[in-house]
């Protein structure tokens, strides 16, 4: 709830900004490019400035909601008491299997990625047994604690921040307009690619876990909460369409096809742009970018998913406890991984339609509820009255039309 800390005496809201900004860009970012080279630039980037809006408005409605609850009130607390317990284990199943897929999606991720650090090393080493070593380090760190996590994490987001900077400035040095902008394609027919790109542009949005903890970081102050959640949106945003203009304006159209038909992986999106561009330097920054985005995803959300199971399981906190806690985060996804290792794309995508309940549905659902049962506001309350909440839904609606249709080979596919 709103307390009667001076603001002034709060923490910056550079913290707040950082960590959702931190959170929401990831090894995800690296689908972007391949999905949307049907929609192609114009076309994604309004798609994908859309999906921010939206993203945007669900995650201000659960801090709306989230304001007449005592600090710490999580998902679980205002699903159960706003919409029952019912809709509480819907949404719990719904965070459940996006943590678990994604975890997958990262370690596949990873071992593809590693192994194509090795390899400019002169090091084989197969994408299973690289995925395998790297997901046993990461569950070593998720088995010792947050506080480990949290100081591994650092230094890889300090590396990531840095290669970012010096890697995009090499990149937007290279963009090709005529590639950008697709002046030389035979084919005019980008939109009816645009479909697909919906569930992918939800899933690099996600941030709403984040939400409980900055409201207790900032002692309740949803202003301030709110403005982290506006700033640190919106660069993730920015990052993205950099990211965005730096590969399509480098690769051509038709040279996604192939990168699609590896599976999507972050090798072959590095290995064509390495080839493209010719400059040692920048592939370097290239795959160590890479990798340190590959890693901070990872540890983030096994963590999430190992606080989740933890307290789902009620299991100890001691080390036996931790240990039963960290096999059930990690062998699912890692035997599904060794099994299916190339399936970074597609998981990604699966995570897109389920992160519509948890992300987008519950947080319209619950600030709908919250101001029937509270007509009071504490402190801070969305503004625009219902319509953002319809246009929230309507989103959601549009991106479960969108998967099934996808699932169902109905929608047109170009990097195929």
């Amino acid at each position: 709830m709103e307390t009667a800390v001076s603001a002034s005496k709060l923490p910056s809201i550079l913290w707040g900004t950082l960590i959702i900004t931190g959170t929401i860009v990831g090894a995800g970012m690296f689908s972007l490019p391949v999905v949307m080279s049907g929609a192609w630039f114009s076309w994604s980037s309004a798609i994908l400035l859309f999906t921010w809006l939206c993203m945007l408005l669900s995650g201000l409605m659960f801090l709306e909601a989230s304001l007449h609850y005592p600090g710490g009130a999580g998902f679980d607390t205002l699903t159960r008491d706003l919409l029952g317990q019912r809709w509480n284990l819907l949404n719990g199943a719904s965070i459940l299997f996006v943590l678990g897929i994604l975890t997958y999606a990262y370690i596949s991720a990873s071992g593809a990625i590693l192994q194509h650090t090795f390899a400019a090393l002169a090091m084989p080493v197969s994408a299973r047994a690289a995925g395998l070593g790297f997901t046993l380090l990461v569950a070593l760190f998720v088995w010792l604690g947050t506080a480990a996590v949290s100081r591994v994490t650092l230094i890889f987001l300090g590396a990531k921040v840095i290669t970012f900077f010096l890697l995009f400035g090499g990149l937007l040095g290279h963009v090709k307009p005529a590639l950008l902008f697709d002046t030389i394609a035979t084919e005019s027919h980008y939109l009816r690619y645009g479909w697909m790109v919906i569930p992918f542009c939800l899933a690099s949005f996600g941030y709403h876990g984040n939400i409980s903890g900055l409201i207790g970081y900032y002692q309740g102050n949803g202003k301030k909460v709110a403005r982290c959640l506006l700033l640190g949106t919106l660069a993730a945003l920015m990052i993205y369409l950099v990211w965005i203009i730096g590969t399509m304006g480098n690769i051509p159209r038709t040279d996604f096809i192939a990168i699609a038909q590896r599976g999507g992986n972050i090798d072959a999106l590095v290995d064509a742009l390495g080839n493209l561009l010719q400059n040692a330097s920048l592939s370097v920054l290239l795959t160590v970018f890479s990798t340190f985005a590959v890693a901070s995803s990872f540890l983030g959300v096994t963590l999430g998913l190992f606080d989740y199971l933890a307290d789902l399981l009620k299991t100890d906190n001691h080390a036996t406890g931790r240990l039963k806690t960290t096999l059930l985060t990690f062998i699912f996804p890692l035997s599904a991984a060794l099994i299916w290792p190339n399936g970074f794309l597609v998981a990604i995508g699966y995570a897109g339609l389920a992160a519509t309940v948890w992300a987008v549905i519950t947080p319209a659902l619950l600030v709908w509820r919250a101001r029937q049962r509270f007509p009071q506001p504490q402190g801070w309350r969305l503004k625009g009255g219902n319509l953002p909440v319809f246009l929230v839904l309507l989103f959601a609606v549009l991106n479960i039309v969108v998967s099934l249709l996808s699932y169902a080979d109905l929608l047109p596919v170009y990097a195929r």
